[in-house]
């Protein structure tokens, strides 16, 4: 693609920076720029140090001070997460004040603003947020919103763009943040480069759920029960009966059934076709053909696709309605 110099990336490191979210949006754009997006990235500091420590312990340095940038509508900002006894922590904020202000006049000025995780926290604390549509980290969804209650804090939501502020669930999802800032500044096409160049097969959108469908009914102890969902998520593209999944985990096919029922609350059947649900929602939503996702799901036809959808309406995007139709 041609050289484009003009958008620059900005990484804030906090104290104790939660590693994955601001490492993982760095190395995509850093994978950016060597396909010819040619981002200019800065990391910058909270305060006048050049380095920092992250949660795990890893040292970042080179870091530059915020205060020093002026950013426009062609730049980006990842606020990424922290821990929590630093945004729970009142001397903390009150000290981040200058920062908080700094960002509220790069928001002014048209810059894209984008929080991973808990990194909601701060760009709440400078009033960003207010009245505004935003997400975080699922564990902290009730605290986030009895701490901002004029925020329209949406649940269960992957990624979430409201104008020039963009926000996102947690750890992982920062990537898919990343993406998708990228396919809005370089199109789709270059956004799926990336991401085959860093192995990611299915790019989660704005209408992917923060709890998917293969993390759900897994706060379990029962290893046999984790064993059958792993197979059934592993081959969704096969059909594997009852016998043989109760023969991979040592049970009679009835027992299996009961014990699956006791364990997750539903049943085999029942979690098979959320789990094709959610993969074929990936794999259209990502321009596969409903024939090529019918059989990616293990399903015979695109009509048996499309009656299983149906069946999940509440799960599809709103726009999905002449899909199902056809």
């Amino acid at each position: 693609m041609e050289n484009q110099s003009k958008h620059r990336a900005f990484f804030l490191v906090p104290p104790e920076v939660q590693l994955l979210d601001i490492a993982g949006p760095a190395h995509l754009f850093y994978e950016a720029n060597e396909y010819g997006a040619s981002v200019k990235t800065h990391y910058l500091s909270l305060n006048t140090s050049s380095k920092e420590i992250s949660s795990a312990g890893v040292s970042l340095g080179n870091l530059e001070e915020f205060e020093n940038f002026s950013l426009n509508q062609d730049d980006l900002i990842f606020i990424p997460g922290l821990e929590s006894h630093l945004f729970y922590n009142k001397n903390f904020i009150q000290q981040n004040q200058h920062f908080f202000t700094w960002l509220q006049k790069q928001h002014q000025q048209g810059a894209k603003i984008c929080s991973v995780c808990t990194g909601a926290y701060l760009m709440a604390y400078a009033g960003l947020f207010n009245g505004k549509n935003c997400t975080t980290h699922w564990k902290y969804l009730e605290d986030f919103q009895s701490r901002f209650p004029k925020t329209k804090l949406l649940r269960d939501r992957l990624i979430v763009k409201d104008n020039n502020l963009y926000s996102s669930a947690g750890v992982s999802s920062g990537i898919d943040l990343a993406l998708f800032l990228l396919e809005e500044l370089f199109g789709p096409i270059f956004a799926t480069k990336v991401a085959k160049e860093v192995v990611i097969y299915l790019r989660r959108t704005e209408q992917d759920p923060q709890l998917s469908i293969f993390l759900q009914y897994r706060n379990h102890l029962d290893n046999r029960v984790h064993l059958v969902q792993d197979i059934l998520a592993q081959n969704l593209h096969k059909k594997i009966g009852i016998e043989e999944l109760a023969e991979r985990v040592h049970m009679s096919p009835r027992n299996l059934t009961r014990l699956f029922k006791k364990t997750t609350e539903i049943t085999i059947g029942e979690y098979l076709d959320k789990l094709r649900v959610e993969r074929a929602i990936q794999l259209l939503s990502n321009g596969s053909k409903v024939s090529s996702a019918s059989t990616s799901c293990g399903l015979k036809s695109a009509n048996q696709l499309r009656k299983l959808l149906k069946k999940h309406t509440a799960s599809l995007p709103s726009d999905w309605k002449e899909l199902l139709s056809q």
